[in-house]
């Protein structure tokens, strides 16, 4: 409806006739049939949902398998809820999710260097050399990667659990960096991103919306 309007020359931005496809923001003028359209502060909302594994970190369905879309609150259009950052399909753990485009890049912006953590479990031996290779870094297909910090935990037969930190958000680096010191990754989960923790009352398949104060501690993060 809104596009008729627009292409029978009925509104305009900044005193000239609008077209398809142009954008506005709220410093814009925008007027219809000559009245001045006061824009509607659409006030900033951020969800934490605890993925599931099995679960795709897409909008985009691929033979069937749920997304994580599924999981969001059915009042909001999936289209307006914006993935700050993804999770691979086998991946479980925090993820969160905003209706506003440019605070969704300032938090995925590499130069803001928010810090995700991780808790690994994996099966292999594990010796202070590795550990000083993972958190000095690792070229994998002439990328470099590394940890921030990683921590030894508890040991439950041939698995051993790690907390991981790392500032980047590549596609499965957690696993790479694992496997280029042969350990291999059988359970991975986010707990952390930047400020942000997953609640322990969380269950998975579960979402939470944050409150002011953890929204005002989001944008005191960045670096």
């Amino acid at each position: 409806g809104c596009e008729t309007l627009i292409e029978k020359g009925l509104v305009k931005v900044n005193g000239k006739v609008a077209s398809i496809g142009c954008t506005v923001s709220l410093e814009d003028k925008v007027e219809y049939q000559n009245k001045l359209i006061k824009p509607k502060e659409i006030p900033l909302k951020v969800i934490i949902l605890n993925k599931p594994p099995g679960v795709l970190s897409s909008n985009a369905r691929e033979k069937k398998l749920p997304i994580v879309f599924d999981y969001l609150p059915k009042n909001f259009n999936q289209r307006e809820w914006i993935s700050i950052g993804r999770l691979d399909i086998n991946t479980s753990g925090l993820m969160l999710f905003t209706n506003d485009g440019v605070f969704a890049n300032y938090c995925m912006h590499p130069s803001n260097q928010f810090d995700r953590e991780y808790l690994v479990s994996a099966l292999g031996d594990f010796d202070h050399d590795k550990q000083k290779k993972m958190k000095q870094g690792i070229e994998i297909d002439g990328v470099i990667h590394k940890f921030s910090d990683i921590v030894e935990g508890e040991k439950t037969g041939a698995n051993q659990w790690f907390s991981v930190c790392l500032t980047s958000g590549k596609n499965r680096e957690v696993r790479k960096i694992f496997e280029a010191v042969n350990l291999t990754v059988s359970r991975l989960k986010r707990v952390r991103y930047g400020p942000i923790f997953l609640p322990s009352t969380l269950t998975e398949g579960k979402f939470q919306e944050l409150s002011e104060n953890e929204i005002d501690d989001i944008k005191k993060y960045g670096k």
